[in-house]
């Protein structure tokens, strides 16, 4: 509903992540500098780990987007928990396999003559691993074994593992995992935006979906913001899509301190005893920040951030059906014959 208040062509805080909305930050321009060195080099693994919502996904599709199609082939495959058998089918199947009915000694020879056969035309291959902390050991040692491919002197595969904080503990601690470690040539960690990030990660997404510069955002919104989402990206979305619905609903051309504080409240005392909010805001950026320097329990950090996005989700929809039933009911007592259809927007009849 805000999107005809302001103006705008679309969702500038949506949570999927969509690589038009890349934003460059100090730490994902780090990342892409070595993802570029990574394929400069055309062999072995380059690992990006970052916590939920620090935006791998939108690192990974800005970088297929920017990726010359005719000298580099490059698939994507998502791990849920694949053991080694599963995931090599599964990268066959990306590369345009057939796999039904083979044994695994034929399934790599498939892989490896499809890989020759594009390594011939001056193509290479890059294989990137998406949530690769969810591989078992057994299926990071099947990667260590693809990378093994050569023709002559040069490696037919490349590797780029991104995940949460857990994939890079795994790599450093690993026994069974040396031979694997040996072949990383580059390893980054994405974390939080800083306090100064915060306003051109914001416009930038707004411009995208044709923000003119209503609404305004007043310099005293940007620390709220900053507590309230602890510089993460995906955080920051969910604040920032709450701060425009209330404001539109409230009639707001301005994005100042106090909208943003309501907007957290609100969200926070759903379901829950309200407390001060500035000392709520405060616990959620130490939360975040937290997570950001640390990472001492990266399950636990998984289970809580997704019960925290579905709960995120319920709390939007409670934000605007309670916000629209006050002014429902306040346009009712003014004048009882206005027609809902024209507070909603919806065409008059």
């Amino acid at each position: 509903m805000f999107n005809d208040h302001y103006g705008l062509t679309g969702r500038p805080f949506q949570l999927t992540p969509d690589p038009r909305f890349y934003f460059e930050s100090a730490t994902h321009k780090k990342a892409m500098a070595y993802l570029g060195y990574g394929l400069d080099q055309g062999e072995g693994f380059v690992v990006v780990t970052g916590e939920i919502g620090a935006g791998k996904t939108t690192l990974t599709g800005h970088l297929l987007d920017n990726i010359d199609p005719v000298r580099v082939r490059a698939i994507k495959v998502v791990s849920t928990k694949l053991g080694g058998d599963d995931l090599l089918r599964m990268v066959a199947a990306q590369l345009g396999v057939v796999t039904e009915g083979l044994e695994k000694a034929e399934v790599l020879d498939r892989i490896e003559m499809n890989l020759l056969d594009h390594a011939r035309t001056g193509q290479r291959t890059l294989i990137i691993v998406d949530e690769a902390q969810g591989l078992s050991n057994e299926a990071l040692e099947e990667l260590r074994m693809l990378s093994n491919f050569q023709a002559g002197e040069h490696a037919l595969v490349q590797l780029f593992l991104l995940g949460q904080p857990e994939l890079k503990a795994r790599l450093d601690e690993a026994a069974d995992l040396e031979q694997l470690r040996q072949r990383v040539i580059a390893t980054h960690h994405l974390t939080a935006m800083s306090k100064d990030e915060i306003r051109a990660y914001i416009e930038h997404r707004m411009r995208l979906v044709g923000w003119t510069g209503m609404p305004a955002i007043e310099e005293s919104a940007i620390e709220p913001l900053y507590r309230a989402s602890g510089g993460m990206p995906r955080k920051l979305n969910t604040v920032m899509t709450r701060v425009l619905l209330m404001g539109a609903v409230d009639n707001r051309t301005v994005i100042d301190h106090g909208l943003v504080e309501s907007a957290v409240a609100d969200y926070l005392s759903d379901g829950a005893a309200a407390a001060p909010v500035s000392d709520e805001m405060a616990a959620v950026a130490a939360a975040a920040n937290a997570r950001a320097q640390l990472a001492t329990d990266p399950v636990m950090l998984d289970m809580a951030a997704r019960v925290a996005m579905l709960e995120s989700h319920a709390a939007e929809q409670g934000i605007v059906l309670r916000r629209l039933l006050e002014l429902l009911v306040e346009r009712a007592e003014s004048d009882s014959r206005a027609p809902v259809e024209e507070f909603l927007g919806a065409p008059k009849r």
